[in-house]
């Protein structure tokens, strides 16, 4: 059935309690510090107090015979990788340099870099033998920034890599470039030469990390029988499964990963730190170990997302028009290659229409952590450059932001500058949705107080998913998926099965398996969940339907192609009619247990766009920026349980304004974090944001069956270039150097006062 066109659902769109809420609120949930084992020993890592140094020499003799140590361990206990590259299903990742970020094997390339690590019978006993490791290193000068690494006469971080050119070695010699991107469509020239205005500028955005709040963390038995078993936090059991293997060089059978419920991850839990150095700990000792992570070492020793330095020319007609657009983008990698740097040349320009474009990238290797995802990798450091482009651009033009987007929106059938062709995309309703807003409507009024927007894209991906639904005989179903469930998805998972068998999202009861209990399912990332392990439940839930229709044709003693599944029943000739529960109930008598099985490896997503709109103030005595109203338009396509997207929206919102205003890594000139606490590394708080408006535009995505659209990731995309604006329109002044923070508003106020003087 259909309302005005749109289809009308029983269980989507409704906000039942999440099937695992009460777990979570009364504690009883279980998360990867919670693991318990006998026998079970602590571990501690040893780090490196240096940025970039040669390892001359390890001693771990004293630290062994400290009286309760079980095992030490170096990167000598790890096998040789070689240089080869491995599948990991998203994305690739050279197995040399993973081992060596793990532990350390002959340099470390960042404060921090795991150098050791030792088991004992308590943490306390570990924590002192670890210092008695003897670390003999020669200290080399570090490389902190992008632009000055890609220096000829910079320090090189790693004597393996060559720039990778489109599949193409630039040269045969030792580089900090590891990778160069080129997208190119129609005439650049021709584009900037039919332009009436012609804009370009520079920005910077800082290094800046997830803020989960669990730690990482591995608890790893190497049993006497060879079998591994790992419990841990993660956002993909079976990477962290390939990852652990592929490490200890062991068959991936032989590993068995058990999620424990993840406090957070946003992309900063797929690659593995302790896994593969507990591994190697219990194989030592014949024990289980556990290794937790301190903050300090979640800040300098894993995956934040990269600082970038970020070019924009953009050419518009008078009447405002895009005519070209030229970007250029390099992102720093971390201490090994593998910054998100093409999804950044993908989305920089994708929010719109550009008939004339080139895009060129670069992914730089810098003395820091190895980067790593953080929601929508690499789209919001583009989007604040070519949002705050548009928006100055729409200042000079004197054309209304939000009509200026709309002008230039990407629609079906524009081409990317990297090439794919969209189907249907919501980016002009996103649009509209602001412009028709009563906060876009609304007078903002009072002094040092501006009103910003910005648009951005993510294009979500599909993958693998696999689920498994097995009816009970009083009318329930047991689904268990393998997807980590981060912000709900057991939940709507669970309500895509039950729509399409036509039971109440109460009437499934979710769980998320082990690796050696469902089948081969993709990490939680890319804003995939929702939408390919959904595919799988209704694929599942499709299975089920075909065997009631054969059991039901049975009983009735009639052909199969007479009955049909509808409304949550089957239906048969003269009138008969059996419900859900009612074939659930005759299960043992029809043939036994009704398992329905489902896959997702085809489908993929068109991805999705949001358009903010934001109201700040800004005080011109301290350069503090006040958000006083925000709103949030995403084309969600369609909206499984409207709370919880509403909920990822707005903490997308949350994590860009912590770019947008205060989050940064601030080094020393040796190296070192100086804030690696939350006490300095300072994220947005209850008293930094306002209650966020959001406003769900559905656009169906035609490759699902109910037309979702994966939500997680769009909504940090916009929020730094909105506030930027807003800022812009208040100060007077574009600022183009993330964070945003009061000292840097302060000096593009001095500077704007001199001006006018």
């Amino acid at each position: 059935m259909a309302t005005n066109g749109k289809p009308k659902y029983k269980v989507i769109g409704t906000r039942p309690i999440r099937h695992d809420g009460v777990d979570k609120v009364t504690g009883r949930a279980k998360y990867g510090a919670d693991i318990r084992l006998t026998g079970l020993l602590h571990g501690v890592v040893l780090r490196s107090p240096h940025a970039h140094a040669k390892i001359k020499k390890i001693d771990t003799s004293l630290a062994e015979a400290v009286p309760g140590v079980r095992a030490v361990v170096t990167s000598a206990d790890l096998p040789h990788q070689g240089d080869r590259m491995v599948e990991l299903g998203e994305g690739s990742v050279n197995m040399k340099h993973l081992s060596a970020n793990v532990l350390a094997h002959d340099k470390v390339l960042y404060k921090g870099h795991a150098v050791a690590a030792v088991a004992a019978d308590n943490v306390h006993i570990a924590e002192e033998a670890a210092k008695l490791i003897v670390v003999e290193y020669e200290l080399l000068p570090p490389v902190l920034d992008v632009l000055e690494a890609m220096r000829p006469d910079a320090p090189i971080l790693n004597d393996d890599v060559r720039t990778d050119a489109m599949g193409n070695a630039v040269a045969d010699k030792p580089t900090n470039i590891a990778r160069q991107i080129i997208f190119e469509k129609g005439d650049l020239q021709a584009g900037f030469k039919a332009a009436d205005v012609v804009l370009e500028r520079e920005f910077r955005t800082a290094t800046v990390h997830q803020g989960y709040i669990e730690p990482h963390n591995a608890t790893v038995l190497w049993n006497a029988n060879g079998k591994v078993t790992l419990w841990m936090s993660t956002q993909g059991i079976f990477t962290a499964r390939q990852q652990t293997a592929e490490l200890m060089r062991i068959p991936v059978s032989d590993v068995k990963v058990i999620p424990m419920e993840i406090g957070g991850g946003f992309g900063g839990k797929i690659s593995v730190y302790l896994p593969p150095v507990a591994a190697a700990l219990s194989r030592k000792s014949g024990r289980p170990v556990k290794l937790i992570m301190d903050r300090s070492h979640v800040f300098e020793a894993t995956g934040p997302t990269p600082a970038s330095y970020i070019k924009i020319k953009l050419g518009v007609t008078r009447d405002g028009k895009i005519t070209a657009g030229d970007a250029y983008l390099a992102y720093e990698a971390g201490a090994f290659p593998g910054s998100p740097i093409g999804p950044g040349c993908m989305c920089v320009f994708s929010c719109y229409d550009f008939p004339n474009a080139r895009v060129e990238g670069y992914d730089v290797c810098v003395n820091k952590p190895r980067s790593n995802a953080y929601r929508a990798p690499g789209s919001t450091n583009a989007a604040f450059a070519i949002e705050s482009v548009i928006d100055e651009i729409c200042g000079k033009l004197k054309i209304d932001a939000a009509d200026f987007r709309l002008l230039n929106a990407a629609k079906e059938g524009v081409r990317r500058v990297d090439g794919p062709v969209y189907s249907r995309i919501g980016m002009v309703e996103t649009v509209e949705a602001i412009k028709n807003s009563e906060h876009y409507q609304s007078p903002l009024t009072g002094p040092n107080r501006g009103r910003g927007i910005a648009s951005g894209y993510w294009f979500n991906i599909g993958l693998k998913s696999a689920v498994t639904a097995t009816v009970n005989n009083n009318g329930t179903v047991s689904l268990i998926e393998g997807s980590t469930d981060i912000g709900g998805s057991r939940t709507s998972i669970a309500m895509q099965l039950a729509e399409t068998l036509g039971i109440t999202a109460e009437e499934v009861s979710p769980a998320v398996v082990d690796t050696d209990s469902v089948g081969y399912t993709d990490v939680t990332g890319g804003s995939r969940v929702t939408f390919a392990t959904g595919i799988a439940a209704v694929e599942a839930a499709k299975d089920i339907q075909r065997q009631f229709v054969e059991r039901a044709a049975g009983l009735w003693g009639v052909d199969a192609s007479t009955v049909q599944y509808e409304d949550g029943g089957v239906s048969g000739p003269d009138g008969k009619r059996m419900t859900f529960q009612e074939m659930a109930e005759k299960i043992p008598e029809t043939g036994g247990p009704v398992v329905g099985n489902g896959t997702s490896s085809k489908a993929n997503q068109a991805g999705a766009f949001g358009t903010h709109c934001v109201d700040v103030e800004v005080d011109p005595d301290t350069g503090k920026v006040q958000i006083l109203r925000y709103t949030v338009a995403q084309d969600v396509g369609t909206a499984i349980h409207p709370s919880y997207v509403e909920g990822q929206m707005q903490g997308g919102v949350v994590q860009g304004i912590g770019w947008a205003l205060n989050e940064e890594y601030w080094y020393d000139d040796k190296g070192a974090m100086r804030n690696a606490t939350y006490l300095d590394y300072r994220i947005p708080t209850c008293y930094d944001v306002p209650m966020i408006e959001t406003i769900l535009v559905e656009v169906p995505d035609p490759q699902h069956p109910f037309g979702v659209r994966g939500v997680g990731e769009v909504p940090i995309c916009p929020p730094p270039a909105a506030i930027a604006n807003a800022i812009a329109a208040a100060i007077g002044v574009h600022l183009k150097q993330l964070p945003m923070s009061p000292p840097r508003v302060m000096e593009a106020i001095w500077e704007n006062t001199s001006k006018v003087k």
